[in-house]
């Protein structure tokens, strides 16, 4: 039974892992009272510009860091846009998700096809070919472990640090923020490089671990999914932590449904989308949304500072 149950558990475990970090990004973001909906765009560049680089350089180290600055200059013309132009964060995500799309297509053509290598795996003597134990907890990525450990690094960050509490009120009252001498611009300004730098990432994982290779739009609604885990969570980490592993057990779970019962497989494909509508659909309604639902005050609303 456990030989059949622990590749099932590392699969979910690499399913979730793009989720966790994309969304932890975004979560960060919402925190500050951006709603950035460009996560897919961002991660697709990730994507791309981590597998072209470690491709071209032989760099893991080197294809991570491309990943992440790619990302982060996806989430600086968001930021310009909104913050300093003020345009609608609506409207400039899905811009961005529709440019990054586009443009990852481009340039990733050139690679579509060629092969790299993996993300090394961790390998503890005396641990990792321990049974069970093993393959669940010491054969896994740096980026698997990266996710994890960001639960309790924002968890600390947002409820324990100054920073993190200037964070959470700019998010709640923008102007409030600004009458006590926070700067409230510089703040979302960082908020969404930290999302880019995360969402770059993700994509990363995707192109260079799950399926080490480069294909248009391999992210395959990812992004949205991430959205709507942040949701799911209540803006809280270790509610992320949950969702996003449950999440990616319900996508495993398609493909082992769709080879076990062999039903079309575009019906099992939608599984993860039809989890994403119940999810956001339960945690919006009735009792659940007073216990649960407690988006940041400011979400979404542009702020300009006055004076």
């Amino acid at each position: 039974m456990m030989e059949l149950a622990v590749p099932i558990i590392v699969a979910i475990i690499s399913a979730a892992t793009p989720l966790l970090l994309a969304a932890s990004g975004e979560l960060v973001v919402e925190r500050a009272g951006v709603l950035n909906l460009g996560i897919e765009g961002m991660m697709l560049m990730g994507a791309m510009a981590g597998f072209a680089v470690t491709l071209l350089t032989g760099s893991h180290i080197a294809g991570l860091a491309a990943a992440a600055a790619a990302g982060m200059a996806m989430a600086l013309v968001f930021a310009f846009l909104t913050l300093t132009l003020s345009a609608n964060q609506v409207a400039s995500g899905l811009a961005l998700t529709i440019f990054g799309i586009g443009l990852s297509a481009l340039i990733g053509s050139a690679y579509v096809g060629q092969p790299v290598a993996a993300l090394p795996k961790l390998d503890v003597a005396g641990l990792s070919d321990l049974p069970v134990i093993g393959p669940l907890l010491f054969r896994h990525d740096f980026l698997i472990y990266f996710s994890i450990a960001m639960v309790p690094v924002l968890w600390w960050y947002l409820n324990r640090t100054r920073a993190g509490l200037r964070l959470r009120a700019v998010g709640e009252s923008a102007e409030a923020a600004h009458a006590l001498g926070h700067p409230v611009i510089a703040i979302r300004y960082g908020a969404c490089l930290f999302g880019g730098l995360m969402a770059g990432l993700g994509g990363a994982f995707l192109s260079l671990s799950y399926t080490p290779m480069w294909a248009e739009s391999m992210t395959a609604g990812r992004g949205w999914i991430a959205l709507a885990l942040v949701v799911f969570a209540a803006w809280r980490p270790w509610r992320l932590l949950v969702g996003a592993y449950l999440f990616g057990g319900v996508g495993i779970f398609q493909l082992h449904a769709q080879g076990a019962w062999g039903l079309p497989s575009e019906l099992f494909s939608m599984l993860p989308y039809v989890a994403t509508i119940l999810v956001l659909t339960v945690i919006s309604a009735g009792a659940a949304r007073s216990r649960t639902f407690g988006a940041p005050a400011a979400l979404g609303r542009p702020f300009r500072p006055s004076g």
